[in-house]
């Protein structure tokens, strides 16, 4: 989950000064609220002591002058806390010390809105574009510092890198409306960059930045096209080249007053909650507080938009549905009592049912069980009673799913044989899980990651075996044999799935020893299928599981068998190949058995 950090002297003395009864310097009280509200205060530092954990530096002890950071763990999908304004701003609320605040339009006419004309060349890269103006912005150097540290955050998390939304903030005071937002070739865009003092046509700013740290890991997501994506001013300023780089004529700094916030975006609805988490947040900044000037977004077809979106909607939720779901016995008063602490206005209306009132601020409330569950978390987990006996009357999703009880009782079957249960990583290199087992990739089944951060997780395991395999390496030293299993998922491209791909539950397990244990991984397999009330059969005889000879590259030839259940391949075992035991640095012989669990059930 995203981690924010802190001032604790800022956090203090500019926000939280009453939230506690003693000092906030009171590391204990304020761990406390944190989890109480459902965050975590997950470490305890000091901006010194982060650049030498950074540079691998010895630690020392801080001085006294060194600012304490905190940083705060949040909910990956509260976009409203990723900066210090919003934690705040909603701890407050919390613990009663102020309302929920009402965000408003500034009350001005279509005629006087500043205007973003949008070509229709824009369709072929980033069509969508949302925008708002900050009037009267008094910024600090900590404000700022909060205002580009949210935009980073945005750009890691629901933007996706930028390649979903790309957010751009100007001094408005240094442009002239209208706007007009255009796709053109790289060799007519010419414009200053952020930071720089010389003019670049866009296509060598492509090159300029393939040395850059920080934006060489964007370029990719427009260098291949034949249009990038500009905004201009009225003058034909450059305000920037997104998802790329803003423009130098534009940059905001601690004396800007008015802000011109635009987000591209190749996903709308992403932009429009992106929009809303910066303009609420620093409103409070504004000269009047929570109000944001709305712009007009005008299209080529004539259509025509009006951003930022700050209707509140309203969700009807069965006053039964939150008790039976949270456990707890309420009345509609203290639901409606415990959602405004989590800044959702709410009222009881006809029938038993609470209507709750969602602010934009909480893009995170999409289904009753969200509100359900912010109704748990001002309550309390700790104050929710513990039940013995679950009455059948309770909600069916309490129940596990039956493939969750089923690899329970695997599991356990395992286990008691012996088997020690590991669990190993989801994502693997495309070297370990094709040519380490001696197979070839035929681009039909392994779901690739676009852009991985190294060369181990490029791709989703499509078998549990390179897991278990480097599992072993770790521990070939330990006394034998080694006797371990896993239960888990591997995940196979499927075009008939509306995603692509499909995932697979599946069962392995290894015997690794001065023998190969052939016959023990056969036994394992005969006990799993006794269990199951799987009874052998003929070859050919479709009503239990028999084996038969397969040729798999990872196994020994003739040392090796398929699985067949109920007439279909369900899994495949037998003695490793040596080569792929060498593969992964693995000196005795082992058997390996894999079978897919669903086809059990």
């Amino acid at each position: 989950m995203p981690t924010v950090s802190v001032g604790r002297d800022r956090l203090n003395s500019h926000y939280l000064s009453a939230l506690l009864n003693l000092n906030l310097t009171a590391q204990e009280q304020f761990e406390e609220l944190c989890f109480d509200f459902g965050i975590e205060l997950d470490d305890v530092t000091t901006e010194k002591a982060i650049i030498r954990k950074e540079k691998n530096l010895d630690d020392e002890e801080g001085g006294e002058d060194e600012e304490v950071i905190y940083k705060i763990e949040v909910p990956a999908n509260r976009y409203d806390l990723l900066c210090l304004e919003g934690i705040a701003q909603s701890l407050r609320v919390f613990n009663g010390q102020e309302d929920n605040p009402t965000y408003k339009l500034a009350n001005i006419s279509k005629e006087s809105m500043i205007k973003m004309h949008v070509k229709p060349e824009t369709s072929l890269i980033r069509p969508h574009i949302v925008c708002a103006v900050l009037r009267g912005v008094a910024f600090n150097e900590a404000s700022y510092n909060s205002f580009i540290d949210l935009q980073d955050k945005l750009h890691q998390n629901i933007c996706r890198r930028r390649t979903l939304v790309a957010i751009g903030t100007h001094d408005l005071d240094t442009l002239q409306a209208p706007f007009t937002y255009e796709a053109l070739p790289p060799s007519s865009i010419n414009f200053v960059p952020l930071k720089q003092v010389k003019n670049f046509r866009a296509d060598e700013l492509m090159e300029f930045y393939k040395s850059d740290l920080k934006l060489k890991k964007f370029l990719h997501i427009i260098e291949n096209s034949p249009v990038f994506p500009v905004l201009y001013d009225h003058n034909r300023t450059v305000l920037s080249l997104p998802p790329i780089i803003n423009g130098a004529h534009s940059a905001i700094t601690l004396k800007t007053k008015n802000v011109f916030i635009e987000c591209t975006a190749t996903d709308l609805t992403k932009a429009k909650i992106v929009l809303n988490t910066i303009v609420t947040a620093f409103s409070a900044y504004c000269e009047r507080k929570f109000e944001i000037e709305p712009v007009e977004v005008l299209y080529s077809d004539g259509n025509s938009h009006v951003y930022p979106d700050l209707l509140i909607y309203n969700m009807d939720v069965s006053l039964l549905y939150v008790n039976s779901y949270a456990g707890l016995s309420l009345e509609a008063k203290e639901v409606t009592d415990l959602l405004k602490r989590m800044q959702l206005n709410a009222e009881q209306s006809k029938s038993d049912n609470i209507t709750v009132s969602v602010p934009p601020t909480r893009s995170d409330i999409l289904h009753p069980c969200d509100v359900v569950e912010d109704v748990a978390i001002a309550y309390g987990y700790n104050n929710i009673p513990m039940r013995k006996h679950i009455p059948t009357s309770e909600p069916v999703s309490l129940k596990p799913l039956a493939l969750n009880e089923f690899t329970e009782l695997i599991r356990l079957e395992i286990a008691m044989i012996g088997f020690t249960e590991v669990l190993t990583f989801v994502l693997g290199s495309w070297k370990e899980n094709f040519p380490m087992l001696r197979c070839k990739d035929d681009k039909s089944k392994a779901v690739v990651i676009a852009n991985p951060r190294s060369s181990d997780f490029e791709l989703v395991r499509t078998s549990l075996m390179p897991g278990i395999l480097k599992t072993v390496n770790n521990n070939k030293d330990h006394p034998k044999p080694i006797k371990i299993f896993e239960v888990g998922d591997v995940v196979l491209l499927d075009e008939k799935t509306d995603v692509g791909a499909r995932n697979h539950c599946q069962l392995a397990a290894l015997y690794c020893g001065a023998t190969s244990g052939l016959e023990l991984i056969h036994g394992l397999v005969d006990r799993i299928m006794g269990a199951v009330g799987a009874s052998w059969v003929p070859i050919g005889d479709n009503t239990g599981y028999f084996i038969e000879t397969s040729d798999d590259p990872e196994f020994l030839p003739g040392r090796q068998a398929s699985i067949i259940y109920k007439g279909k391949h369900i899994g495949i075992f037998g003695i490793l190949h040596p080569e792929v035991l060498n593969n992964f640095d693995i000196p005795d012989p082992c058997s390996y058995v894999e079978l897919n669990v669903e086809s059990l059930l």
